[in-house]
């Protein structure tokens, strides 16, 4: 007997970004397809993949991250989260009212949960008109002057967090929302 799969949003971080970390979607489908994911899709050329697998999130990140290395010969961070995860972080929205351009309005996948101390340093980040509202294991960012030149966003990398972590645009969020729920 087979164990049940789940629906899943893998979020790669740091490929495509540069000439040495080049994957072509095709061929990361196959990869992953290959290693025994189901129904394996990506999103955009930057990273996103919905899957099914009888795995826990965690043991998937785990495993997503070896076959990975192993494929591509560079290691990539990767966040898992189900697809009820990404329909509660879509209904959440805590900046629902002031973010109004989704290309500006980001949200940061954690690894884990941020310990208290980093939220509050980011909060307290002198970068009005920018803010940041942390919930679970997301931080949702609003950058209204664009986010290449947002001191916020410089902040939110994992070197400055100190755990892993990969960015995406709202827009982005909610069509993985979709694709995952609508499996």
């Amino acid at each position: 007997m087979s164990r049940p799969t789940h629906i899943y949003v893998a979020l790669l971080r740091g490929v495509n970004l540069g000439p040495a970390r080049r994957v072509q979607m095709a061929a990361l489908r196959e990869l992953l397809g290959g290693h025994g994911h189901e129904n394996v899709a990506t999103y955009l050329q930057s990273g996103n993949v919905v899957l099914e697998s009888s795995l826990t999130p965690k043991r998937l990140e785990q495993t997503l991250e070896a076959q990975l290395a192993a494929g591509l010969g560079f290691d990539v961070d990767v966040l898992v989260r189900t697809a009820q995860d990404l329909t509660e972080i879509v209904a959440h929205n805590p900046l629902r009212d002031v973010a109004v351009d989704p290309a500006r309005y980001l949200v940061t996948f954690l690894r884990a949960k941020p310990v208290p101390s980093l939220v509050e340093s980011l909060t307290a980040a002198e970068v009005r008109p920018e803010v940041v509202v942390a919930a679970g294991r997301e931080l949702y960012s609003w950058h209204p002057g664009g986010v290449g030149r947002s001191e916020l966003a410089k902040l939110l990398q994992p070197k400055r967090l100190g755990i892993a972590a990969s960015a995406r645009n709202w827009r982005v969020v909610e069509q993985l929302s979709a694709l995952a729920g609508g499996r």
